[in-house]
């Protein structure tokens, strides 16, 4: 069993954790921090934690976050951040990943931010500012391999497109937990097959039957969605129990019911 800690960094409402038009970077981070739980989900074998507030209400203390990863013994740290440079729009670019700046900091974190940071940066397919050391909270004080992404510049007139676009998070987050996959050497779980299943004498209709992981996809792009057409659509215990890989198949598609009954997404591209 692989235990994988996902911290998005900061709290909804961090002073200064936001691009030059008040976008928040816990937004863009819980997002992408969202794709890759989901994607981390379709493999075998694998634990997750969350340890930032998956509502983005409150910033959960630095020392809060890595205790209860130390304390649940995690295999690795993954936190997920977005840039700024100085909070006005410029022409600054690229991808960053950290580690310890430490000679004595644990040596698997930079293999596994190897197989991370490639892959982040071809997805958001912006500059690649490198891999970096640096002597941050997170990095320091958590007990098992670490790393920190900052997946663009929120004040960068190029970078700010790509992040305002969920494809280009999610194929980060994707990213992210595709390089875990193969650092950890994970094997994706078996695909329920799509079963036909024939309703009275008529071989021809036939209904689909999706796999967990078809709902979940399907449940999270609801659910950013929701969040950028109105505000409390739907409670936020759902989007919780998503960040905590406690949503089970019902609950899934009872969010998909009551968003079509609600109306919610009839004019959502």
């Amino acid at each position: 069993m692989v235990k994988i800690v996902i911290d998005a960094g900061h709290g909804f409402n961090t002073p200064g954790k936001r691009s030059p038009d008040d976008e928040r970077e816990w937004s863009f981070n819980n997002k992408v921090a969202l794709y890759a739980i989901a994607k981390l989900q379709t493999y075998k074998g694998v634990e997750i934690l969350r340890v930032d507030d998956p509502t983005g209400k409150t910033d959960v203390p630095l020392t809060t976050r890595t205790t209860l990863a130390n304390e649940w013994q995690a295999d690795v740290y993954a936190s997920i951040h977005h840039n700024a440079l100085n909070g006005k729009w410029g022409q600054h670019s690229g991808i960053e990943t950290y580690t310890m700046d430490n000679p004595t900091a644990n040596p698997k974190s930079l293999e596994i931010a190897g197989a991370i940071h490639p892959r982040v940066v071809m997805a958001m397919g912006i500059s690649n500012r490198g891999m970096k050391r640096a002597n941050f909270h997170v990095l320091r004080e958590s007990t098992m391999p670490a790393f920190l992404t900052e997946g663009g510049f929120m004040d960068s007139t190029t970078d700010i497109t790509k992040l305002r676009d969920d494809n280009y998070l999610k194929a980060q987050g994707e990213a992210i937990a595709e390089g875990l996959a193969v650092y950890f050497k994970l094997q994706l779980k078996p695909i329920l097959e799509e079963i036909p299943i024939i309703v009275g004498q008529q071989s021809e209709n036939h209904f689909y039957r999706p796999s967990m992981q078809t709902i979940i996809n399907s449940t999270i792009d609801v659910l950013i969605r929701l969040e950028n057409k109105q505000e409390g659509a739907l409670s936020s215990v759902w989007r919780e129990r998503l960040a905590q890989g406690t949503l089970t198949n019902s609950d899934a598609i009872g969010i998909l019911f009551v968003a079509l009954d609600r109306g919610l997404l009839g004019d959502v591209k």
